[in-house]
């Protein structure tokens, strides 16, 4: 309630003060800091259409907020995990639920998916950019290069999260975009991103980095290996201690349906299910919406795996 109080009152000091203030760039700040600072109420939160209605006019105010301050890391680093969020959540997903019935429709979900985790890797290259200029130009031309520029590990509190949030923005943008081929030649940049990530802390948040590794993997062109997508499955199952209900559905998706073994696929989807969002609130949304996958491909089951014969074998240790 002091933190609700604490902002009006910001809030309020903005709309008094007039443009070109420091005490309104000052108040912007602060509101930057709370917005940035810890889970948001929409990670926490167990309604999941709520905030599907709610997230655009938070995206907006941090737009209007990075208005006046444009180098406002936290805001940065908020605004494209939110446009991630937004776009993965609420339009790529209904994108893929149109594929079957409306191919237009589809075809313009994506489209519009693209736009908005482009516009997510923006802001998250913009967070980077502040603390090392020239990141960008030097990403397209040498990647792993590039990417040895990030090296404080002071700083890995605030260059891990807009490290992992910029390459998912990106990784994203070209998964709805696999006939853009100058997009689709931009996968070492996402990958550049991601292992700078590992190297700087391999545990945070509770393995999402591990987590997004696995899907890298499957997206990459040639024979999968699976061996390391292993690896980073079971590590990511120990950081998040099993309390990760999206990592068996990314693994579920990335393995045991390319391997079409239905038994693994289905064993992974219903230990998605058996995750209570309500043990680890600040991760309640995130767990409810792998909750709403794992329930859609289940129910999509036979179409996407043949039927098997009495050979087939569990593959993974779950």
């Amino acid at each position: 309630m002091l933190m609700r109080k604490s902002l009006f009152g910001v809030l309020l000091l903005i709309v008094v003060l007039g443009p070109g203030c420091s005490l309104k760039k000052y108040a912007i700040n602060k509101i930057g800091d709370t917005l940035a600072s810890g889970n948001s109420v929409y990670e926490s939160d167990e309604d999941i259409e709520l905030v599907g209605a709610a997230l655009p006019f938070g995206l907006k105010l941090m737009e209007g907020l990075l208005a006046e301050s444009p180098n406002h890391r936290g805001l940065l680093v908020s605004a494209c995990q939110g446009f991630v969020l937004y776009s993965y959540a609420y339009v790529d997903y209904e994108a893929q639920l149109a594929e079957d019935e409306d191919l237009d429709r589809a075809r313009a979900l994506r489209t519009r998916a693209r736009k908005l985790y482009l516009r997510a890797f923006g802001y998250g290259m913009r967070g980077l950019e502040v603390s090392y200029p020239g990141l960008e130009s030097n990403l397209v031309a040498d990647p792993a290069a590039a990417v040895a520029m990030i090296h404080n590990k002071k700083k890995k509190q605030q260059d891990v999260p807009l490290l992992y949030w910029t390459a998912a923005s990106l990784g994203l943008a070209i998964s709805v975009s696999l006939s853009d081929a100058a997009l689709l030649a931009r996968l070492p940049e996402v990958e550049a991103m991601l292992d700078r990530a590992l190297d700087l802390d391999e545990s945070w948040d509770a393995g999402a980095l591990h987590d997004f590794k696995i899907q890298l993997a499957a997206a990459k062109l040639g024979d999968p290996d699976y061996d390391a997508m292993g690896n980073h499955y079971r590590r990511a199952l120990a950081l998040s201690e099993g309390k990760s209900a999206g990592l068996y559905v990314v693994y579920a998706e990335a393995v045991s349906l390319p391997k079409q073994n239905k038994a693994e696929f289905r064993a992974l989807l219903q230990k998605a299910l058996s995750v209570d969002p309500d043990e680890t609130p600040q991760t309640r949304l995130v767990n409810l919406l792998a909750h709403r996958r794992a329930r859609w491909l289940l129910a999509r089951i036979d179409d996407l795996i043949l039927e098997q014969g009495p050979l087939e074998t569990s593959g993974e240790n779950q």
